[in-house]
C-alpha cells in the first residue's frame, strides 16, 4: 500500500460564524456545501476566499447504502475508482467532480460492504476533521 497523503479539496468560503472562540465555516465545493468547525482561522480567511481543504484518509467514512439519520454534515456523492487492498487495511479512492478523495478502511469493512470499483457511495467527513490546508487568495 502507498503512503497516505492528505486529501485536497478546492473550495470557496461561503460564510463564517464565530461564537465563543469557535468558528463554523461553510464552503462551496461545486454544488455541495461543506462545513468545518475550527478554533483558530488564518487571519486572511473571509467570505469568497479560495482554499484547499484537507482531511486525513483515516477520517473519511464511506456509506454504500444507508437510510439512517447521522450527524455528519459533509456528505459527498462519489464513485469508487480504485481500491488498494492490503492484508489488514484498504485505501479506497473515490471521485467527486474530478476531485479524488481517499479513505482508509479495514479490509473487513470493505469485504462486509462488498465494495468494488464502480460503486456509487456517499463519502462522509465529520465537521471537526476538515481543515484549511492552504489559502489560495492573499
Amino acid at each position: 500500500m502507498n503512503n497516505l497523503a492528505l486529501n485536497s479539496i478546492k473550495a470557496k468560503v461561503k460564510n463564517i460564524h464565530n461564537y465563543d472562540g469557535v468558528s463554523l465555516v461553510q464552503f462551496t465545493f461545486h454544488k455541495t456545501t461543506l462545513d468545518m468547525m475550527g478554533l483558530e482561522l488564518p487571519a486572511n480567511i473571509k467570505e469568497g476566499t479560495n482554499v484547499i481543504l484537507g482531511v486525513k484518509p483515516s477520517h473519511v467514512t464511506i456509506a454504500k447504502s444507508y437510510s439512517l439519520e447521522i450527524s455528519y454534515s459533509n456528505r459527498l456523492k462519489t464513485n469508487v475508482i480504485e481500491i488498494k487492498e492490503g492484508k489488514l487495511l484498504c485505501n479506497v479512492i473515490m471521485s467527486c467532480n474530478e476531485t479524488k478523495i481517499e479513505a482508509l478502511i479495514t479490509k473487513k469493512s470493505k469485504d462486509n460492504m462488498h465494495l468494488k470499483v464502480g460503486d456509487k457511495v456517499t463519502t462522509l467527513i465529520k465537521t471537526s476533521e476538515l481543515f484549511i490546508k492552504e489559502v489560495l487568495d492573499d
